[in-house]
């Protein structure tokens, strides 16, 4: 199972769930505080700012992250807990994580799930920059750009409330 939260409720995620795998997109070069003890194989520390395109001073999502975030992805068995964080779990995480439900759940279309991310993600708000370098990657022709903007904005919050995707 995929699961998001965002940074302040990690620790209570990653234990609840009894995560084996944890993906953290942040916007500085080092970890996140936590105590949070996994091995160095199924951790994956990608460090970007939460923009949709280049700023000065700032490090966009660009094509290396979401193919590190894919190949890390493709190498999870998807049947141990696999949790994704970003500062908010609004923007960063909720991308990497309808990129990932998109890549590894083939059965179901990108609008479909962008639909289940919205129902259990009120305010999800996926970074569009992932999405697209994701959708080129993937060559969906469109579609997972399509899917996100069809959802919208989300609610306004200071903070996602954590949820979990299917994958399979």
């Amino acid at each position: 199972m995929l699961y998001v939260c965002p940074q302040s409720q990690l620790e209570r995620t990653v234990k609840a769930v009894e995560a084996t795998h944890l993906i953290s997109l942040t916007s500085s070069e080092m970890p996140p505080p936590h105590a949070v003890r996994l091995p160095k194989g199924n951790r994956l520390h990608l460090s970007m700012h939460d923009i949709n395109e280049q700023r000065p001073g700032l490090v966009a999502p660009s094509l290396e992250h979401v193919e590190a975030l894919l190949a890390f992805a493709r190498d999870w068995d998807c049947r141990s807990p696999l949790v994704v964080h970003c500062h908010a779990g609004i923007s960063r995480s909720t991308a990497a994580a309808y990129v990932i439900a998109a890549t590894l759940a083939r059965e179901t279309d990108e609008a479909e799930l962008a639909r289940i991310l919205r129902a259990r993600a009120p305010s999800a708000t996926p970074n569009r920059r992932i999405v697209a370098l994701a959708d080129a990657l993937l060559e969906r022709q469109g579609r997972m750009v399509r899917a996100i903007l069809s959802i919208g904005r989300g609610e306004e919050a200071f903070e996602g409330r954590p949820f979990h995707l299917p994958v399979r």
